[in-house]
């Protein structure tokens, strides 16, 4: 089955990333996957047929969506369609965006304070950020600063400093008043 016909991209933020949205989900709920070097296929036979465009930096999979980080200095029209080709080869012919050795994070037991900084990330920070192909992950909570990872199109997006800051340390420190501050791994 050719996914072309229900596959579109859409420009991000980031001049280096473009999100590809499919017609149908790739990965299962809310879990996410982010590849900044090849995997195996075994782990993800989408992102290991991805890296092998010449220039592909990142894949970040999430919902219904793959986005695609190229070198700076690759042009998008030299890698667009081979990105397609990729997709429409593994996902078309009944292939999985995530295979069997992927492990999704595991989240441990959190703190009240680090429910409510989770929840707020999940219900009102990542469903923004994914619509510009990209996804925000909590990574800890110490001393008052909250670690996030930037994946996708916001790793190495130029507005990437001004959303952290200017929009989710605003509401971070408004809604959990023991957030000092918020910083990108």
């Amino acid at each position: 089955m050719d996914l072309g016909h229900r596959m579109h991209a859409e420009r991000t933020p980031n001049p280096h990333s473009i999100k590809w949205v499919l017609g149908r989900p790739v990965v299962e709920g809310t879990i996410t996957a982010h590849f900044d070097t090849p995997p195996s296929a075994e782990v993800s036979p989408l992102a290991a047929r991805l890296f092998r465009v010449d220039g592909v930096m990142v894949v970040f999979v999430a919902s219904n969506f793959v986005t695609v980080t190229k070198r700076e200095d690759v042009e998008w029209s030299d890698v667009a369609q081979p990105i397609v080709d990729a997709i429409n080869d593994c996902l078309g012919e009944g292939g999985s965006a995530l295979g069997p050795a992927f492990e999704a994070e595991a989240t441990t037991g959190d703190s009240e304070v680090v429910g409510r900084i989770r929840s707020i990330l999940e219900d009102q920070v990542r469903p923004a950020v994914a619509q510009d192909g990209g996804d925000i992950v909590f990574a800890g909570f110490k001393n008052g600063v909250v670690s996030l990872y930037l994946h996708g199109s916001c790793s190495g997006c130029p507005s990437a400093t001004a959303t952290l800051k200017l929009g989710i340390e605003s509401l971070l420190r408004e809604a959990v008043p023991e957030v000092r501050e918020v910083v990108a791994l």
